[in-house]
Protein backbone atom coordinates (compact mmCIF):
# COMPACT_ATOMS: atom_id res chain seq x y z
CA UNK A 1 0.00 0.00 0.00
CA UNK A 2 2.57 2.53 -0.68
CA UNK A 3 2.58 5.71 -2.44
CA UNK A 4 -1.11 6.13 -1.86
CA UNK A 5 -2.75 8.90 -3.59
CA UNK A 6 -5.64 10.35 -0.97
CA UNK A 7 -8.68 11.32 -3.27
CA UNK A 8 -12.29 11.79 -2.14
CA UNK A 9 -14.85 11.76 -4.45
CA UNK A 10 -18.43 13.18 -3.37
CA UNK A 11 -21.10 11.15 -5.88
CA UNK A 12 -24.93 12.05 -5.80
CA UNK A 13 -26.85 8.74 -5.94
CA UNK A 14 -29.90 10.75 -7.47
CA UNK A 15 -33.63 10.09 -6.36
CA UNK A 16 -33.92 6.16 -5.88
CA UNK A 17 -34.00 4.41 -9.11
CA UNK A 18 -30.65 3.86 -9.88
CA UNK A 19 -31.07 3.88 -13.31
CA UNK A 20 -31.20 7.67 -12.73
CA UNK A 21 -27.23 7.79 -11.43
CA UNK A 22 -25.06 9.47 -13.65
CA UNK A 23 -22.30 7.96 -16.17
CA UNK A 24 -19.73 10.32 -14.07
CA UNK A 25 -21.11 8.55 -10.56
CA UNK A 26 -20.86 4.88 -12.13
CA UNK A 27 -17.71 5.90 -13.33
CA UNK A 28 -16.38 7.39 -9.98
CA UNK A 29 -17.85 4.41 -7.79
CA UNK A 30 -15.94 1.37 -10.35
CA UNK A 31 -12.77 3.21 -9.25
CA UNK A 32 -13.47 3.28 -5.45
CA UNK A 33 -11.04 1.37 -2.58
CA UNK A 34 -13.91 2.43 -0.22
CA UNK A 35 -17.65 3.59 0.09
CA UNK A 36 -19.31 5.31 2.42
CA UNK A 37 -22.94 5.68 1.96
CA UNK A 38 -26.00 7.44 3.37
CA UNK A 39 -29.40 5.21 3.91
CA UNK A 40 -29.99 5.01 -0.11
CA UNK A 41 -32.74 4.56 -1.26
CA UNK A 42 -31.60 1.75 -4.03
CA UNK A 43 -28.41 0.43 -2.26
CA UNK A 44 -28.46 -1.67 -6.02
CA UNK A 45 -26.20 1.34 -6.64
CA UNK A 46 -23.31 -0.21 -4.68
CA UNK A 47 -22.73 -3.03 -7.20
CA UNK A 48 -21.28 -0.19 -9.11
CA UNK A 49 -17.86 -0.43 -6.81
CA UNK A 50 -15.25 -3.30 -7.19
CA UNK A 51 -16.47 -6.29 -5.55
CA UNK A 52 -12.72 -5.84 -3.22
CA UNK A 53 -14.12 -2.27 -2.33
CA UNK A 54 -14.92 -1.64 1.66
CA UNK A 55 -18.42 -0.48 2.15
CA UNK A 56 -19.17 1.21 5.04
CA UNK A 57 -22.60 2.55 6.16
CA UNK A 58 -22.92 5.72 7.75
CA UNK A 59 -26.29 6.86 7.17
CA UNK A 60 -28.68 8.59 9.34
CA UNK A 61 -31.77 6.88 9.44
CA UNK A 62 -34.63 8.44 12.01
CA UNK A 63 -34.58 7.38 15.14
CA UNK A 64 -31.29 5.05 14.86
CA UNK A 65 -28.46 5.75 16.34
CA UNK A 66 -26.00 6.53 13.26
CA UNK A 67 -22.75 8.37 13.26
CA UNK A 68 -22.18 12.03 13.82
CA UNK A 69 -21.13 14.59 10.87
CA UNK A 70 -18.00 15.19 13.01
CA UNK A 71 -17.05 11.30 13.16
CA UNK A 72 -18.61 10.91 9.42
CA UNK A 73 -15.81 13.71 8.14
CA UNK A 74 -13.00 12.03 10.00
CA UNK A 75 -13.68 8.36 8.70
CA UNK A 76 -13.72 10.01 5.18
CA UNK A 77 -10.25 11.12 5.33
CA UNK A 78 -8.86 8.37 7.63
CA UNK A 79 -10.20 6.06 4.83
CA UNK A 80 -8.41 8.38 2.57
CA UNK A 81 -4.93 8.44 3.99
CA UNK A 82 -5.40 4.47 4.73
CA UNK A 83 -6.56 3.25 1.04
CA UNK A 84 -6.33 5.77 -1.42
CA UNK A 85 -9.55 6.56 -3.63
CA UNK A 86 -12.82 7.40 -1.38
CA UNK A 87 -16.39 7.41 -2.46
CA UNK A 88 -18.82 9.46 -0.52
CA UNK A 89 -21.81 8.43 -1.91
CA UNK A 90 -25.34 10.65 -0.85
CA UNK A 91 -28.67 9.96 -1.79
CA UNK A 92 -30.18 12.91 -4.56
CA UNK A 93 -27.32 15.12 -4.91
CA UNK A 94 -24.67 15.89 -2.31
CA UNK A 95 -24.78 19.66 -2.09
CA UNK A 96 -28.58 20.06 -1.54
CA UNK A 97 -29.37 19.42 2.11
CA UNK A 98 -26.77 16.95 2.30
CA UNK A 99 -23.70 18.26 3.75
CA UNK A 100 -21.81 17.57 1.34
CA UNK A 101 -20.11 21.28 1.26
CA UNK A 102 -18.93 20.65 5.57
CA UNK A 103 -17.41 17.42 4.07
CA UNK A 104 -15.69 19.14 1.57
CA UNK A 105 -14.19 21.75 3.45
CA UNK A 106 -13.20 19.26 6.30
CA UNK A 107 -11.14 16.93 3.43
CA UNK A 108 -9.86 19.93 1.98
CA UNK A 109 -8.47 21.34 5.52
CA UNK A 110 -5.98 17.86 5.28
CA UNK A 111 -5.03 18.92 1.67
CA UNK A 112 -6.63 15.70 0.46
CA UNK A 113 -8.35 16.34 -3.60
CA UNK A 114 -11.63 16.44 -3.89
CA UNK A 115 -14.23 16.50 -6.28
CA UNK A 116 -17.80 16.52 -6.83
CA UNK A 117 -19.84 14.26 -9.34
CA UNK A 118 -23.23 15.80 -8.44
CA UNK A 119 -26.64 13.46 -8.48
CA UNK A 120 -30.05 14.28 -10.23
CA UNK A 121 -31.81 16.08 -7.20
CA UNK A 122 -35.18 14.56 -6.27
CA UNK A 123 -36.21 18.25 -5.96
CA UNK A 124 -37.03 17.98 -9.42
CA UNK A 125 -37.08 14.44 -10.45
CA UNK A 126 -39.42 13.28 -7.94
CA UNK A 127 -42.68 15.45 -9.21
CA UNK A 128 -41.50 14.72 -12.70
CA UNK A 129 -42.47 11.26 -12.36
CA UNK A 130 -45.65 12.38 -11.48
CA UNK A 131 -46.13 14.57 -14.36
CA UNK A 132 -45.42 17.70 -12.50
CA UNK A 133 -42.99 20.43 -14.45
CA UNK A 134 -42.21 22.51 -11.19
CA UNK A 135 -41.86 25.82 -13.70
CA UNK A 136 -44.44 26.27 -15.95
CA UNK A 137 -45.29 28.79 -18.65
CA UNK A 138 -48.25 31.20 -17.82
CA UNK A 139 -48.45 28.83 -14.32
CA UNK A 140 -45.14 29.17 -12.14
CA UNK A 141 -41.83 31.36 -12.78
CA UNK A 142 -39.65 30.02 -9.95
CA UNK A 143 -39.91 27.59 -7.27
CA UNK A 144 -38.74 27.78 -3.36
CA UNK A 145 -37.01 23.90 -1.91
CA UNK A 146 -37.17 24.24 1.55
CA UNK A 147 -36.22 21.60 3.99
CA UNK A 148 -39.59 21.23 6.27
CA UNK A 149 -37.10 20.53 9.73
CA UNK A 150 -34.09 23.20 10.72
CA UNK A 151 -31.11 21.65 11.97
CA UNK A 152 -31.94 22.83 15.80
CA UNK A 153 -35.31 21.01 14.51
CA UNK A 154 -37.67 23.89 14.08
CA UNK A 155 -39.51 24.42 11.28
CA UNK A 156 -38.13 26.84 8.35
CA UNK A 157 -39.47 30.47 8.45
CA UNK A 158 -38.97 30.33 4.74
CA UNK A 159 -41.76 28.02 4.62
CA UNK A 160 -44.43 30.95 6.01
CA UNK A 161 -42.43 33.54 3.05
CA UNK A 162 -43.16 31.00 0.42
CA UNK A 163 -46.46 30.44 1.46
CA UNK A 164 -47.26 34.45 0.41
CA UNK A 165 -45.75 34.14 -3.25
CA UNK A 166 -47.16 32.36 -6.03
CA UNK A 167 -43.90 30.19 -6.67
CA UNK A 168 -44.02 26.63 -6.42
CA UNK A 169 -42.97 25.51 -3.34
CA UNK A 170 -41.15 21.95 -2.77
CA UNK A 171 -40.28 20.84 0.92
CA UNK A 172 -38.10 17.91 1.51
CA UNK A 173 -38.21 16.37 5.20
CA UNK A 174 -41.44 18.24 6.02
CA UNK A 175 -43.85 15.40 7.12
CA UNK A 176 -43.34 15.44 10.59
CA UNK A 177 -44.38 18.65 10.40
CA UNK A 178 -47.15 18.93 7.74
CA UNK A 179 -50.05 20.07 9.90
CA UNK A 180 -47.79 23.39 10.80
CA UNK A 181 -47.18 23.73 7.19
CA UNK A 182 -50.60 23.52 6.19
CA UNK A 183 -51.64 26.13 8.91
CA UNK A 184 -49.37 28.61 7.51
CA UNK A 185 -50.86 28.59 4.26
CA UNK A 186 -54.21 28.29 5.60
CA UNK A 187 -53.45 31.61 6.67
CA UNK A 188 -52.46 33.08 3.92
CA UNK A 189 -56.16 31.93 2.35
CA UNK A 190 -54.35 28.96 -0.11
CA UNK A 191 -57.12 26.45 0.99
CA UNK A 192 -57.56 25.28 -2.66
CA UNK A 193 -54.14 25.25 -3.54
CA UNK A 194 -53.30 22.05 -4.96
CA UNK A 195 -50.75 19.95 -2.94
CA UNK A 196 -49.09 16.35 -4.02
CA UNK A 197 -47.22 14.07 -1.67
CA UNK A 198 -44.73 11.70 -3.02
CA UNK A 199 -43.44 9.13 -0.72
CA UNK A 200 -40.03 7.12 -2.26
CA UNK A 201 -40.21 8.95 -5.34
CA UNK A 202 -38.87 6.80 -8.44
CA UNK A 203 -38.78 3.45 -6.55
CA UNK A 204 -40.87 0.94 -7.13
CA UNK A 205 -42.55 1.93 -3.40
CA UNK A 206 -43.56 5.08 -4.59
CA UNK A 207 -46.51 6.11 -3.00
CA UNK A 208 -49.03 9.50 -3.94
CA UNK A 209 -51.51 11.28 -2.22
CA UNK A 210 -53.30 14.56 -4.11
CA UNK A 211 -54.96 17.07 -2.60
CA UNK A 212 -55.32 20.39 -1.48
CA UNK A 213 -54.31 22.15 1.38
CA UNK A 214 -57.61 22.27 3.33
CA UNK A 215 -57.92 18.60 1.85
CA UNK A 216 -54.18 16.71 2.21
CA UNK A 217 -53.90 15.79 5.77
CA UNK A 218 -56.94 13.39 5.01
CA UNK A 219 -55.39 12.08 1.98
CA UNK A 220 -52.21 11.05 3.98
CA UNK A 221 -54.14 10.00 7.26
CA UNK A 222 -56.16 7.89 4.08
CA UNK A 223 -53.00 6.49 2.16
CA UNK A 224 -50.99 5.85 5.53
CA UNK A 225 -48.16 8.06 3.56
CA UNK A 226 -45.26 8.84 5.40
CA UNK A 227 -41.31 9.80 5.42
CA UNK A 228 -39.17 10.01 3.59
CA UNK A 229 -41.30 12.16 1.42
CA UNK A 230 -41.77 15.67 -1.14
CA UNK A 231 -44.06 18.13 -0.34
CA UNK A 232 -45.18 20.36 -3.49
CA UNK A 233 -47.97 22.93 -2.95
CA UNK A 234 -48.60 24.94 -6.42
CA UNK A 235 -50.69 25.46 -9.42
CA UNK A 236 -48.30 23.17 -11.41
CA UNK A 237 -49.61 20.26 -9.40
CA UNK A 238 -53.06 20.52 -10.80
CA UNK A 239 -51.01 20.95 -14.92
CA UNK A 240 -50.08 17.18 -14.48
CA UNK A 241 -51.36 14.76 -17.16
CA UNK A 242 -51.01 12.26 -14.52
CA UNK A 243 -53.27 14.05 -11.78
CA UNK A 244 -55.62 16.03 -14.20
CA UNK A 245 -58.46 14.33 -14.33
CA UNK A 246 -58.48 14.77 -9.98
CA UNK A 247 -58.55 18.10 -10.17
CA UNK A 248 -61.48 18.64 -12.64
CA UNK A 249 -63.38 15.69 -10.75
CA UNK A 250 -62.48 17.75 -7.61
CA UNK A 251 -63.53 20.92 -8.71
CA UNK A 252 -66.69 20.01 -10.08
CA UNK A 253 -67.81 18.32 -7.27
CA UNK A 254 -66.70 21.46 -4.61
CA UNK A 255 -68.48 23.89 -6.65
Amino acid sequence: MHNIKPKITLVGAGPGDPDLLTLKAVKALAEANVVLYDALANEEILDYAPKNAIRIFVGKRIGNHAYTQDQINQLIVDNALTYGNVVRLKGGDPFIFGRGGEEVDFAESFGIETIVVPGISSVVAVPASQGISITKRGVSESFWVITGTTSNKKLSSDIALSAKSSATVVILMGMHKLSQIIDLFQKEDKGNLPVAIIQNGTTTEEKVGIGTVDSILEVVKQKELGSPAIIVLGEVVRESNKLKGFYEEFLSVSK
